[in-house]
C-alpha cells in the first residue's frame, strides 16, 4: 500500500504570496520527493503569513486544516522545508510528540531527534537574522535616514486601489486611535471591576471622598498607572462607573454624606 501524503507550503512574506516566490521552488521539492517516494496526495494547502512564535505558528488556519486532514485520513504531512513549518522549537516538539506523521523533503530520511536538532537551528537562524535586521536599522536611524512610512514622499500619490496615500494615512492613523482608546477602556474596566464596588458600598455609607481616597491607598489599590488614588482619580472613576449621583452631598439610607472633601 503506497502512503498518501497532506502537503503543507508557506510563504514567509505578502509579496512571495503576491509574486509567487518561493512556491515553485517549494513544489519542485515535493515533486522530487514524490520521485523517490510515491504515493497518493490527497491535498495541498498554502499559507502566506510570518511566524516567529509559538502563538504565530497555532494560529495559522491553512496549517491546521493540513494536521486535521492529515490526521482523519491517516496520512503523512509533507512540508518541503523544515523552516517553513515553523523556527520554534516548541512548536516542532508538541508536533513531533503526537501521532501525526511528518516527512521534510529537504532531510526525508531524518528521524524525530534530528527533526529537534533542525529545529533549534532554524530557531536559532531566525533569532540571528532578526537581530542583524534590528541592529542595520538602528545604525540607519542613528545616520538620519527616514525609515518605512516617515520616508520622503511615501505617502505621496495614489495606492494600487486608487486612493490617496494621504487619505489612507488619516483613515490609519483614525483606526489606531480607535482601537488604543478601546483597549484602555478595556483594560480600565478590568482594573476597576473590583473596586468600583467598594467606592460605592462606601459612599452609600457616608464616607465622603477624602475617605474613600484613604481606605483605597490603605488597602494597596493601585490606579491603572499603578500610581496611588487621589480626589481628582477617584471623582473620574466615579463619574464614569457610578454616575454624577454619587458626587457631591450624597445622601445615604444609612448616614448623611454632608461634604465630599
Amino acid at each position: 500500500m503506497s502512503d498518501k501524503y497532506v502537503v503543507y507550503y508557506r510563504l514567509s512574506l505578502m509579496k512571495e504570496g503576491s509574486k509567487g516566490l518561493g512556491l515553485d521552488a517549494q513544489r519542485a521539492m515535493f515533486s522530487n520527493f514524490l520521485i523517490t517516494r510515491p504515493g497518493e496526495v490527497l491535498g495541498d494547502y498554502t499559507e502566506i503569513e510570518t511566524g516567529k512564535t509559538l502563538k504565530k505558528s497555532l494560529g495559522r488556519p491553512e496549517l491546521t486544516k493540513a494536521i486535521t486532514h492529515a490526521r482523519v485520513a491517516g496520512a503523512i504531512l509533507v512540508i518541503p522545508r523544515l523552516d517553513r513549518l515553523a523556527r520554534n522549537v516548541a512548536f516542532i516538539s508538541a508536533l513531533l510528540e503526537s501521532e501525526l506523521k511528518i516527512v521534510c523533503c529537504d532531510m526525508p530520511e531524518a528521524d524525530t531527534f534530528t527533526l529537534h536538532i533542525m529545529a533549534a537551528l532554524a530557531e536559532k537562524e531566525g533569532k540571528m537574522i532578526s537581530a542583524r535586521t534590528s541592529a542595520a536599522l538602528k545604525a540607519l536611524q542613528a545616520k538620519g535616514v527616514q525609515l518605512g512610512s516617515n520616508r520622503p514622499g511615501h505617502w505621496e500619490g495614489l495606492t494600487k486601489t486608487g486612493v490617496l496615500r494621504a487619505e489612507r494615512r488619516d483613515y490609519g492613523l483614525q483606526k489606531a486611535r480607535e482601537a488604543s482608546r478601546k483597549a484602555n477602556q478595556e483594560k480600565m474596566s478590568t482594573h476597576y471591576e473590583p473596586i468600583v464596588p467598594w467606592i460605592r458600598e462606601m459612599r452609600e455609607a457616608g464616607l465622603t471622598l477624602n475617605q474613600i481616597v484613604d481606605t483605597l491607598n490603605q488597602r494597596g489599590c493601585l490606579t491603572t498607572r499603578g500610581n496611588v488614588w487621589n480626589i481628582a482619580t477617584l471623582h473620574r472613576v466615579i463619574a464614569k462607573y457610578l454616575g454624577q449621583e454619587y458626587l457631591g452631598q450624597l445622601t445615604s439610607k444609612l448616614c448623611p454624606c454632608v461634604a465630599t472633601k
